[in-house]
């Protein structure tokens, strides 16, 4: 029985600020470490709970920070930039489950590194008219798949907001947001206890469910005209307002490569310190 584990950095045990999840920056170099921990805390507990493979998508910025060397046995590694499916490659290739490690609540919401896509020039993103974190995309893509959400790991507001669009997975807060640069933090071997049984117990859900499929309808609201401006070159896409975007799909899979064009666009029109 093969799972997928999506991890991004954000929401890792520990994480705070940016020079945590920045790649090359000293503090990036010791999160890296206790981010692996992570995934190797739950890896241990699919394990356990049936697991026969375990696939591990880089979701973060380069998409190169987990330490290779320090992974599970039991897992195997997909790294790097570029995939077609970004967050959630790998949901398509038959899989029983996938696992949100170490996510983040969205864009204009309360939360540690709160955002969606880009770190500080989206301000909100919808999904279908409700208001819509990395999260709650990504589960919608898994739903097109027939592929249950088992566990989702993050800040205490992440579990709330996944609570909301994965009521039956398994949430597991690894610190308790004060700002969105300050958190009450666990220490890795309280997490990765908490990770490793979460990850166990949420293994009695795996298995294919009835793949949802459905046009769906994104929206983007950036912090300045001019990507949105830039945004609505692509074809589909709509103006909706002075900072506001929209686009349809036929499907969540089309939607969320659309949603990637955008988002590569815009952030090609920052520029310098006036964003």
């Amino acid at each position: 029985m093969r799972i997928l584990i999506s991890a991004d950095m954000e929401g890792a045990t520990g994480v705070t600020w940016t020079a945590d999840v920045v790649p090359g920056t000293e503090q990036w170099q010791r999160f890296r470490r206790l981010f692996t921990g992570d995934v190797n805390a739950c890896v241990t507990g699919l394990i356990a709970g049936g697991a026969t493979e375990v696939v591990v998508n880089e979701a973060h910025s380069s998409q190169r920070n987990l330490l290779l060397e320090d992974l599970h046995p039991s897992a195997r590694l997909l790294t790097g930039r570029h995939k077609p499916l970004s967050m959630m490659q790998g949901v398509q290739d038959d899989v029983a489950g996938v696992v949100f490690l170490g996510y983040h609540t969205g864009a204009g919401t309360p939360g540690v590194l709160a955002h969606t896509y880009l770190e500080n020039s989206i301000t909100g993103v919808w999904l279908d008219g409700v208001p819509a974190s990395e999260g709650h995309l990504n589960a919608a893509l898994a739903a097109e798949y027939g592929v249950p959400v088992l566990l989702v790991t993050g800040d205490d507001l992440t579990c709330v907001d996944a609570a909301g669009y994965v009521p039956s997975a398994e949430l597991v807060a690894v610190k308790n947001c004060v700002s969105r640069y300050a958190a009450l933090c666990l220490p890795p071997a309280v997490t990765a206890e908490t990770t490793t049984a979460a990850a166990r117990t949420a293994m009695a859900s795996a298995g294919p469910v009835r793949p949802r499929l459905s046009p769906h309808r994104i929206e983007v609201e950036f912090d300045a005209g001019h990507l949105a401006d830039a945004a609505a070159i692509v074809p589909t896409v709509e103006h909706l307002g002075v900072r506001r975007v929209g686009f349809d799909a036929e499907s969540m899979t089309e939607a969320m490569k659309a949603f990637k064009v955008v988002t590569h666009i815009a952030a090609g029109a920052i520029e310098g310190i006036y964003g």
